[in-house]
């Protein structure tokens, strides 16, 4: 089964920049050609797709709201997939985590722990 772990969250003020991390192991991300994602949930919120990617990085498409802000990119020999946030919005607070796109559904799907973002104004 996928295990994911995702780091690099912390306190920045609005304007600037954070890189996540998610780790992925019990599979191999190229192998299996699998799209990966972001998404996030703030607090009261319901969680909210970020940005994807496709199997090779060759493809990515973003959510309105971090388009031209944020990137998305994998190192496939690494199972890494990475969230580069610059121009940070207090609107980009939340909990961050990384799936599988699309990700699984269902009461018992799986979510890593994810990594707290909070942006200060």
């Amino acid at each position: 089964q996928l295990q994911l772990v995702e780091s690099g969250g912390g306190l920045v003020q609005a304007g600037g920049s954070l890189r996540l991390s998610c780790v992925g192991s019990g599979r191999d991300f190229s192998r299996l050609s699998i799209g990966m994602a972001w998404f996030r949930q703030a607090p009261g919120k319901e969680r909210e797709f970020v940005a994807a990617t496709n199997w090779s990085g060759g493809s990515t498409y973003f959510a309105d709201s971090v388009l031209g802000r944020f990137t998305i990119f994998r190192d496939n020999a690494k199972n890494t997939i990475y969230l580069q946030m610059n121009n940070l919005k207090p609107e980009d607070t939340g909990v961050y985590y990384c799936n599988t796109d699309p990700p699984p559904t269902g009461p018992r799907s799986y979510w890593g722990q994810g990594t707290q973002v909070t942006v200060s104004s």
